[in-house]
């Protein structure tokens, strides 16, 4: 059976495993996955990712990060566009995650970028999920 919404299972995962205190957390790999997983190595809110070539789609393993008192840099991650609501927006209407603490991550027509990136190259797009 196929998966309705992949990048809710992999936001969902990694939820699940900040919150079990997972050092890592595996899922099946496509190329947003990994896309999204490299936003989020960029602004620091994991330590790694890895794709191995496995089976017939692979896997990707994303490397949590803690704080030195084991307190999850990740706090919180939600899917906002669903594949039943889509949610696009233009670069004035990119919304502010926690006034500027979190990020934004979109697909746009450069590719899955942050918010910020959105901003300074004056591109809209969907907004995937916002991670503080």
């Amino acid at each position: 059976m196929s998966m309705s919404d992949p990048l809710a299972d992999m936001l969902t995962r990694i939820r699940n495993g900040v919150m079990a205190r997972f050092d890592a957390v595996s899922m099946p790999t496509s190329k947003a996955k990994v896309n999204v997983a490299k936003v989020l190595k960029e602004e620091g809110y994991i330590t790694d990712y890895s794709v191995a070539e496995d089976g017939p789609q692979g896997t990707l393993t994303v490397n949590l990060k803690y704080a030195a008192d084991t307190t999850p840099v990740i706090t919180g991650i939600k899917r906002v566009s669903k594949p039943g609501l889509r949610k696009y927006a233009g670069v004035d209407a990119i919304p502010k995650v926690l006034n500027g603490l979190g990020i934004a991550i979109l697909s746009s027509s450069q590719g899955i970028i942050t918010d910020k990136t959105a901003r300074a190259n004056n591109v809209g797009g969907e907004i995937l999920c916002e991670v503080w």
